[in-house]
């Protein structure tokens, strides 16, 4: 089974800390989909597997298009494609376009999953990362969400901002506690060159908070959420009982998907491609072939990237499957450096598969790299 992005760049503001490809030439959006329909029809053979699982609409801010064109566009996917067992279909949005009249529409459309970029529920926290939305505002988005009959809702959350400590975070995570989302992310910031906070940083006006503070306040996460029971299944996700995101699974269990939009990336029978991160050429090219870049991973390739997307979720990694995957060579190899790994405490026997105990999975990067083949 297959996932299907759509990648929507707009946004009336940008983020400070935000280097995903965005356009805020609002005014070309009707440009946009005209062109994301032509791209939809020539790569829809790109899946080998042509069964799509799920539907995810990212950003940018998604929410900015009427939801009629969103249904438009799930409407050509599944004259394309089988979408007859589509499990998720989810939109990001941002809070301060969740009005009643937008969900009343959003409600009559296949959406059935909404991801709201909240971020904080710290006000001076949302300034300095130039959001344009209010706490109250965010608070306001998610119980209108819930009324209008959207009962799988996850909310994003950053910490690690500088100059707002735990207290904020604290704060941050029991307004979203008591909203009670099926889903919660929750993502350590980070600054990237090309964003606002990274222009400041090279001037030597913002930097990262220190690695004890990123401790703290991931371990503040991690307590808070689990204890209020939302499972901590993959390195920046909570869930509760049966709202996992489905559509990232796709991502970390090697399956097959699909990205339309400027810069959406796909993956199928081995190759990764991806679009041309500009909204003039995406509007020239879509439906050619000239839109793409690509490459072919190797199975050294693959064997890394199955190990990494495996040990940064509660699962982990299974050495059989590893064994069928990529040879007896390679599962042995893993065995042998995963054994100082889990007398050390940094890996955990489920049965026959080894993972990170979830409450250090702020140190993955650092066992995963251990595996890796270069």
């Amino acid at each position: 089974m297959a996932g299907l992005y759509f990648h929507i760049p707009f946004c009336k503001r940008l983020c400070a800390y935000c280097d995903f490809f965005h356009s805020v030439e609002l005014g070309r959006s009707d440009a946009l989909v005209e062109a994301m329909h032509r791209e939809l029809e020539a790569a829809a053979p790109f899946l080998s597997d042509r069964h799509v699982r799920t539907i995810y609409f990212g950003g940018g801010t998604p929410s900015l298009l009427p939801p009629a064109r969103l249904q438009e566009l799930m409407d050509h996917a599944a004259a394309l494609l089988d979408c007859s067992a589509v499990e998720e279909r989810t939109m990001e949005a941002n809070p301060d376009d969740l009005d009643g009249a937008y969900l009343e529409a959003l409600a009559r459309t296949e959406i059935d999953r909404l991801s709201v970029g909240v971020q904080s529920f710290d006000d001076g926290a949302l300034r300095l990362m130039n959001r344009r939305h209010t706490a109250a505002q965010a608070e306001q988005a998610l119980r209108r969400a819930q009324e209008a009959g959207f009962r799988n809702v996850t909310l994003d959350l950053i910490f690690g901002i500088p100059g707002f400590g735990e207290p904020s975070l604290r704060q941050s995570l029991e307004k979203a506690v008591g909203l009670a989302p099926g889903h919660i992310s929750a993502y350590h910031l980070t600054i990237e060159p090309a964003t606002a906070f990274g222009r400041r940083a090279a001037r030597g006006t913002f930097g990262p908070v220190d690695e004890r503070t990123s401790e703290r306040e991931y371990a503040l996460v991690h307590e808070t959420l689990t204890a209020a029971g939302y499972c901590h299944y993959e390195v920046s996700n909570y869930a509760r009982e049966g709202f996992r995101a489905r559509h990232n699974s796709a991502y970390w269990t090697g399956d097959e998907y699909l990205g339309i939009g400027p810069s959406a990336h796909s993956f199928a029978r081995g190759i990764r491609r991806w679009g041309v991160a500009s909204l003039e050429e995406y509007l020239r090219l879509a439906g050619t072939d000239a839109l793409y870049g690509s490459e072919w991973l190797s199975e050294r390739d693959r064997y890394n990237e199955c190990v990494m997307t495996g040990l940064r979720t509660a699962e982990g990694v299974d050495p059989d499957r590893i064994g069928a995957l990529f040879g007896e060579r390679r599962r042995e190899r893993f065995l042998r450096e995963a054994g100082p790994l889990e007398a050390a405490g940094l890996l955990v026997r489920h049965g026959v598969r080894l993972a990170i105990p979830a409450e250090r999975f702020l140190l993955s990067d650092s066992v995963i790299e251990r595996f890796f083949e270069v």
